[in-house]
Order: C-alpha cells, then structure tokens, then sequence
C-alpha cells in the first residue's frame, strides 16, 4: 500500500485535442489511498479522457498529475507495474482461453511460473469464473467477459485499480456480481478510480466523488452529503397537467420545485407538509413519495440524465 498523502493528486489538470476542443479543464482532485473515488457524469463529460492521462494513456497538455507518486506522463511504466486497469472497451484475445488471457497479461508484468498460474486461478475463482478456464472468449456471456477483464486487471496486484464505466451493458444481476467483488477489494486495501454514469453504481461503492460536466467538475464530496446538499431527504413526485400554473407553496417545507413536463418534482424534507400545500388536489395516483438520489442532485446541477 502507499505510504503516500494521496493514491493520486491533480491540480490544473488539462487535456485539450485539436483544433481546440477542451476534453477535461484545469480540474483538481486528491484520491486517498484505500477509498473508493468516483467520477459521475454524462457521456462525454470527460470521465474517460481523465482515466487515460491517470494511467499513462494520454498526455495531459497542462497541469500537474501524480499516480502514487509518479508522473504518469514521464514514469509511464512505473506507473503501469503498480496499477491494474478496466477499459470500457472489451479488449481481450479471443483466440486465447480464458486463463490464457491472464496469463499473457501476466507476462506484461515480467511475472510468470506456478505462482502466477495459481493468481490467476485464485482470480477466476473471485469473479465467479471457476469451471471456465477453459473456454474460449467468444463463449462467455457479456457479465462473465465483463468480470474477467476485473480479473485480468487485478493479475499483477496492483495498489490502485481503475475502471472505466466497469458495468455499463450488464444485466442487473452481473452487475451486482462486480459490485460485490469491488467492495470486497475495497475491504482488502486496494485503491478503486470509478467512472460511472449510473447512479445507483456511484452511491453504492463511491466514498466520495467528483460529479463532471463538459470537462469540468461542478460539485464533489459524499454521495449522502450531495444529496443532502442538493436534493434534500425526499422528493414529492406529481403528475401536473403541462398546461397549468405551478402551485405556489409558500410556507412549505420545500428546497425547490423542478418541472418535467406533466411532472412536478417537489424537493422537500417534509413531504406530508408539502402535499398538504398541495391544497389537497393530487389524488393518491398521480403521486409518488421517494428518497432523493444522485440522479436529482446530476439534473439540478446539469440539467440533463446521468444516462444522456
């Protein structure tokens, strides 16, 4: 484990592609060793194009970037013998089997012989692949090639894991599979760097975050102190004829109101207070009562679906 302040830290931290597009945007974060740091966001929100300057992928254009220490720019393969990473993109040989697809990356790393070979058994065991070592790539079900690029990053040990949208496409059922797996590395010590777009992901492994938006950061702490900061503890939903005047609720317990279209979305920490604002003209079927959640906070600081 590192001994040092942050697993990583950026100040400045900027990428930029020609002719002048801005991906990422001066932004900074420190990441503690053995959390679980997120990156929330939209599609092209910059989330990616971070990841690959982290771990040597990309060169930042400016800035100061630190990866347990290094330079990711300048002790690119430091870097790398110390990290283990999940792309978005499945990029496993499919002409290999699934315990040759560990060991070929094993040997990236210099690391070879029985102990390996009984790593790689141990991780295929860990993401629920036991039974087939085996098989061939194309064989394997989306959630299973999904967990075994986990398995592949994890080959060499690394201090620091980063995944990059780790679960998008799975069924829910995969999905909670890596989710299990992940906190249970937590538990273990190992650094995690998250990029996610889905809510639930975020607010289920993150420690804290960073939310992005057309390469910056618009807000970061705790999923709970985000929600709390934004969102409050409940949301009043009412269906609310398009064409009408949004009700005036003064007095009312409420942080604020959002309109979607027949929709009212009602922000409050007293949600019976706030209904009886109403004046009483929602029946029980047109409205819904339910914990705020990171996908509110990422709509009332955007304006657009964690998704989009």
């Amino acid at each position: 484990m590192s001994s040092l302040p942050f697993a990583s830290e950026a100040r400045g931290l900027t990428k930029t592609f020609p002719p002048d597009r801005t991906a990422v945007d001066a932004i900074e974060f420190a990441i503690d060793d053995r959390e679980c740091f997120g990156f929330l966001g939209p599609n092209g929100a910059g989330k990616t194009t971070t990841m690959r300057m982290l771990f040597g992928r990309l060169r930042r254009t400016a800035g100061d970037l630190h990866v347990l220490g290094l330079d990711p720019d300048r002790q690119t393969r430091e870097v790398r013998s110390r990290i283990g990473v999940v792309t978005q993109e499945n990029n496993l040989d499919e002409d290999l089997t699934v315990f040759e697809n560990l060991l070929v990356h094993a040997g990236y790393f210099g690391l070879s012989g029985s102990a390996v070979r009984r790593r790689a058994a141990d991780l295929l065991s860990f993401m629920e692949l036991e039974g087939r070592e085996h098989s061939q790539v194309r064989e394997l079900s989306g959630g299973m090639q999904r967990r075994l690029l986990v398995a592949r990053g994890l080959i060499n040990q690394p201090e620091l894991l980063i995944l990059d949208e780790p679960t998008t496409g799975l069924d829910p059922q995969a999905r909670l599979v890596v989710w299990q797996r992940l906190g249970e590395l937590r538990e273990q010590g190992v650094t995690i760097v998250l990029t996610t777009h889905y809510m639930e992901e975020a607010s289920r492994l993150c420690d804290r975050l960073v939310v992005m938006d057309a390469g910056r950061i618009v807000e970061r702490g705790t999923p709970r102190d985000l929600i709390r900061r934004h969102a409050g503890e409940q949301v009043l939903e009412v269906r609310w004829p398009a064409g009408a005047d949004q009700p005036a609720l003064d007095g009312t317990p409420v942080r604020r109101v959002d309109r979607h279209g027949d929709r009212l979305l009602v922000f409050t920490d007293d949600p019976a207070a706030a209904l009886a604002g109403l004046g009483g003209r929602v029946p029980p079927e047109a409205m819904l009562i339910r914990p705020a959640t990171l996908e509110d906070v990422f709509i009332h600081l955007t304006g657009r679906e964690l998704q989009e």
